[in-house]
């Protein structure tokens, strides 16, 4: 999978793609990733079951990616607090997948994962192909979807990445963009 991609999917919608209702709170409905082979671009819209029944008899399937079937939850009033203490691991998480580099893979993995375990993201699927295998999450709040590829670590590979993203998030810092030459000299 090449990385010029578009992994930007947007968050939940409040209704049906298809029919335009609005969506009651812990109504079930489906979630769908399109993928545009020539843009090579992904896509989300939701279904209502009715529409999402109608959806897979009609012939116009083009596309679809991957799907799952979720509960719409309205979002609560949540404490400023919260927030701002949790927000530091998705904030970076989103701009690694907005940036969308190569070098970035291994930490995106991480804060991932990292965010499941604090469940403020949810696993909904896996799609793997010969060179790949893709995770997909739900934010169990805004319903935003995040794609992110699993790179496949080893041990010895888990625990530096682990400290270099504790040490980014620990700092308040932003990763940086390039290792620092003279960091690795002096390390030796």
């Amino acid at each position: 999978m090449a990385f010029n991609e578009s992994w930007n999917i947007r968050p939940r919608s409040n209704e049906c793609s298809k029919t335009k209702e609005s969506f009651k709170d812990g109504q079930t409905f489906y979630t769908a990733i399109f993928k545009d082979d020539e843009s090579e671009d992904y896509s989300r819209l939701d279904f209502s079951i009715k529409a999402w029944d109608e959806l897979l008899t009609e012939a116009d399937k083009k596309g679809l990616f991957s799907f799952w079937r979720t509960k719409f939850e309205e979002e609560a009033p949540v404490q400023t607090k919260e927030i701002v203490e949790k927000e530091g691991a998705e904030t970076m998480l989103r701009r690694l997948i907005d940036e969308n580099e190569e070098k970035s893979e291994n930490a995106r993995y991480i804060l991932a994962a990292m965010l499941e375990r604090k469940r403020i993201l949810k696993p909904v699927d896996i799609k793997e192909d010969a060179n790949s295998k893709m995770l997909f999450y739900e934010h169990y709040k805004s319903g935003e979807v995040f794609i992110v590829r699993d790179p496949l670590l080893n041990l010895r590979e888990l625990d530096e990445i682990q400290e270099e993203v504790s040490g980014w998030l620990g700092n308040n810092e932003n990763p940086p963009s390039e290792k620092d030459p003279s960091s690795e000299e002096n390390a030796n």
